[in-house]
């Protein structure tokens, strides 16, 4: 049940009349230009939260050179991880700690397809090693690969998640954790090939006889790369950002000047309109002119003509 804005009065349910039964005023109409300037108020509060929003996005990603650089050099370090970082190398299976072999060897997914299809093999093969062996330090050193890749892929999307805060300081947490990852990720492959006594292993239904193998150099690239990233996400955090007002102060300013060329750009599209109507309208009496004379040409011929006889 609702009341009259006007006398307060219960209106029932089932009266279904605009006018208030006690007063008379109509409900729908009633204080409607106060109304209005409150829509128009609340309509340019929404607009401004979201201009705000919209400015600081665009500058976040893309507002000077340093954060356009930082969008790119984000993304940059997941190529390394198609780099090889370490290698076990055997007369059987080769494994390749990286998303490709180039060298014909078992990659970090190979392996963890391995894990998922031959789990309990596995886990039996790390217990009759005391968990110090070849099969548990590569099955470690896959798990700490795919960590430091899901950290710097969190890093990158953290970048367009939290645009609206240009100083966000997360992505640099999770860049630190991806190079952590990554170190801990090398250092116990590495120990696979050469930090035990074992000399061959079978990881799930892949088996490896004479190992060797250790260090590789796509992990220097990687490790570059997440440096860059790290370092590029420190750089904007630290960096003075512009205030809200500031970004508003130049959407504004930059809509201004967009709406002063669009209105110079159609006052000189009228102006070569004008001229060519113009131009046009000359020609045409230039045209009739023209017509005229060669009319009076001719009459002239004739009346000659008439006198000569």
């Amino acid at each position: 049940m609702a009341n009259c804005p006007n006398c307060g009065e219960k209106i029932p349910f089932w009266n279904i009349k605009a006018e208030c039964s006690k007063c008379g005023v109509s409900i729908p109409n009633f204080n409607w230009v106060e109304r209005l300037e409150e829509d128009n108020k609340n309509a340019e509060k929404s607009f401004g939260v979201f201009y705000k929003t919209i400015n600081r996005m665009q500058y976040s990603l893309l507002g000077s050179k340093l954060r356009i650089v930082r969008l790119v050099l984000t993304f940059l370090p997941v190529i390394g991880f198609i780099l090889p970082w370490a290698s076990v190398k055997s007369d059987g299976s080769s494994f390749d700690l990286a998303l490709l072999s180039f060298s014909g060897g078992k990659t970090a997914i190979d392996i963890l397809s391995q894990v998922f299809s031959n789990f309990s093999l596995i886990s039996a093969n790390m217990g009759f090693e005391n968990n110090s062996g070849p099969v548990t330090f590569m099955f470690l050193g896959t798990v700490f690969f795919f960590l430091s890749l899901l950290f710097i892929v969190f890093a990158f999307l953290l970048n367009i998640l939290k645009c609206a805060k240009p100083k966000t300081k997360s992505t640099v947490i999770f860049d630190i954790f991806s190079i952590a990852a990554s170190i801990v990720s090398v250092v116990l492959f590495t120990m696979a090939s050469s930090g035990n006594d074992f000399t061959a292993f079978a990881m799930g239904s892949l088996a490896a006889i004479n190992i060797s193998g250790g260090f590789s150099w796509g992990y220097i690239v990687a490790v570059i790369l997440l440096i860059a990233a790290t370092g590029i996400n420190v750089a904007v955090a630290v960096a003075p950002a512009k205030s809200d007002e500031e970004l508003e102060a130049e959407r504004i300013a930059k809509a201004a000047a967009k709406e002063a060329k669009a209105k110079a750009e159609e006052i000189r599209k009228q102006k070569a309109r004008e001229e060519a109507a113009k131009a046009y309208e000359e020609e045409q009496k230039n045209i009739i002119a023209e017509a005229k004379k060669k009319v009076a040409e001719r009459k002239a011929k004739e009346e000659a003509k008439k006198h000569t006889k």
